[in-house]
C-alpha cells in the first residue's frame, strides 16, 4: 500500500508554499522520518519527513510549483521496490504534454456526446492563489493562459509571462468607459548578446520574495525616520570580560552583547510605550509586553525570530533563547511560531562590519534599533581627549505614531543603560 506525502499545516495565516527541493528521486529508498522535500513559505522553510519506510513511488509536484496546505506532493511505496509505483493508465498518459492533450480532448468529446459539454472545463485545477490574484488585478481571462503546473494549473509565473508578452485583457461588460488598466509589471530590458551569455537567472525563493515585498510595503506605508546616537561600550565590555567565564559555566551559554541590548531596549520601551505600539486603522494598539525580534542573516535571506516576553527575562535567559533561535535559523529549523508576534526589532549590522545604517521597519512594528561596529575613537571625557570603544546606534521609527521627542528619549535611555549597566540590574 502506498503512503501519501501531503503538505503539512504550515502555521497561522500560511496557506501555500513553493516546492523548493526534492531530496530523493523516484525509486530511492526512504527511512522513517527522513526528510523528503523542502517547502518554502512566506516566512520559513519547512522539511517534510517520511511517515513510513519504503521507496519514493511518485513525485506529484515538481520543484518551483506552488501548493496549498494538504495538497498531494507524492507517495511512498511499501517494501523495497526500486521502481515507481504503478499509476492508473489515464495518469500515466498525462505524464507527457501530447498525452495530456489527448486525454483532455477525449474527456471533452465524451462530455459533448453526453449533452453536457458546457460543464466540462479544459483544465482540471483552478489557478494557484497567487496566479488568481494577478489574473484579477490585470483583468485577464484564465482561458487565455497556458498553465505549466500539474494538470495544467496556471501558476504565478505563467501569468507574469503572459503579461510581459502583452496578453490582452478581457473586454468591458458594458459600453461604458473601461477602467484604467493596471500598472504594467516592470520587465527587464534584454541584455546584449555578449552580456547575456555571462549572466545567470535564478528564481527568487518564496522567503526572498516576501522580504522584498514587506520591506517595500514598510517604506510605502510608514512615515519612516531615523535618529542616531552613540554609546561608549567600555562599561559593558568590562563587565562582560570580568564575568564571561563564570557566566558561561553557570548558565551554559556565552555572554554576548545582545543580552545587554535586549534588556536595555525592554527598559526603554516601558518608558516610551509608543515605540512598542502599532497602528490599526484609526486606532493605536499599545503592547503591555515586549516580544523582541532579533534579525538574523541566513544563506536564504534575513529572518527575524522573536524572543517572547523578553521584558520578563534575565540576561541569561535572553542569551539562551537567542542562542536557540540562532541555531534554528542557521539550520533552517525555525517554525512559524518562532517568527510571529514581534513588537520591536533589533538588527546587529556590526557583526558584518557596518559602521552606520538606517534600518527599515519590520511592519507593523513602529521601531527598530540598529547596532553597529564597535570602534575605538577619540572622545572628550571630563575635558580630556581619550580613546574609547564607541558604537553608533540608529533608531528607525514610524513618525505617524512616535514623536521625535519620544524617539530621541528612547535612544538616550538605551544609551544610558549600556553606559551604566548597573541600571539594568537595579531597573532604573
Amino acid at each position: 500500500m502506498a503512503t501519501e506525502i501531503r503538505v503539512p499545516t504550515l502555521g497561522e495565516s500560511v496557506t501555500e508554499a513553493t516546492v523548493g527541493k526534492w531530496f530523493k528521486k523516484v525509486g530511492d529508498a526512504i527511512a522513517v522520518d527522513e526528510p523528503l522535500v523542502e517547502l518554502e513559505t512566506d516566512k520559513v522553510t519547512v522539511e517534510v519527513p517520511a511517515a513510513a519506510a519504503g521507496t519514493l513511488g511518485e513525485i506529484a509536484v515538481k520543484e518551483g510549483e506552488t501548493v496549498g496546505v494538504g495538497a498531494l506532493l507524492g507517495s511512498i511505496s511499501a517494501g523495497g521496490a526500486a521502481g515507481p509505483a504503478t499509476k492508473p493508465q489515464a495518469v500515466s498518459q498525462a505524464s507527457s504534454p501530447d498525452a495530456a492533450h489527448t486525454t483532455k480532448q477525449a474527456a471533452a468529446e465524451t462530455a459533448k456526446i453526453a449533452g453536457d459539454a458546457g460543464a466540462v472545463e479544459p483544465r482540471s485545477m483552478p489557478p494557484a492563489p497567487a496566479a488568481a490574484k494577478l489574473i484579477a488585478e490585470n483583468n485577464l481571462s484564465v482561458d487565455q493562459l497556458s498553465g505549466s503546473g500539474k494538470r495544467g494549473q496556471v501558476l504565478k509565473g505563467d501569468v507574469l509571462d503572459a503579461i510581459s508578452k502583452g496578453a490582452p485583457s478581457q473586454p468591458a461588460e458594458t459600453p461604458k468607459a473601461a477602467p484604467a488598466p493596471a500598472a504594467p509589471i516592470a520587465v527587464r530590458a534584454p541584455s546584449s548578446g555578449d552580456d547575456a551569455s555571462r549572466e545567470e537567472r535564478v528564481r527568487m525563493t518564496k522567503l526572498r520574495q516576501t522580504i522584498a515585498r514587506r520591506l517595500k510595503e514598510a517604506q510605502s506605508t510608514a512615515a519612516m525616520l531615523t535618529t542616531f546616537n552613540e554609546v561608549d561600550m567600555s562599561a559593558v565590555m568590562a563587565l562582560r570580560s570580568k564575568y564571561k567565564d563564570v557566566f558561561e559555566k553557570k548558565h551554559g551559554v556565552k555572554l554576548g552583547f545582545m543580552g545587554f541590548f535586549t534588556k536595555a531596549v525592554t527598559h526603554a520601551l516601558k518608558e516610551i510605550p509608543s515605540v512598542n505600539a502599532e497602528i490599526d486603522g484609526t486606532d493605536i494598539i499599545f503592547k503591555n509586553y515586549a516580544h523582541i525580534g532579533v534579525a538574523v542573516g541566513t544563506e536564504k535571506g534575513l529572518v527575524v525570530p522573536v524572543v517572547r516576553d523578553a521584558d520578563q527575562m534575565s540576561i541569561a535567559e535572553i542569551e539562551k533563547d537567542i542562542g536557540r533561535l540562532g541555531i534554528a535559523a542557521r539550520d533552517g529549523k525555525l517554525s512559524v511560531a518562532d517568527m510571529q508576534g514581534g513588537t520591536f526589532t533589533i538588527s546587529n549590522g556590526g557583526v558584518y562590519g557596518s559602521l552606520m545604517s538606517t534600518p527599515i521597519l519590520n511592519a507593523p512594528q513602529s521601531g527598530i534599533l540598529g547596532m553597529h561596529k564597535i570602534q575605538d575613537r577619540p572622545v572628550v571625557v571630563g575635558g580630556q581627549i581619550v580613546i574609547r570603544p564607541m558604537m553608533y546606534l540608529a533608531l528607525s521609527y514610524d513618525h505617524r505614531i512616535v514623536d521625535g521627542k519620544e524617539a530621541v528619549t528612547f535612544l538616550v535611555r538605551v544609551k544610558e543603560s549600556l553606559e551604566d549597566p548597573e541600571r539594568l540590574v537595579l531597573d532604573l
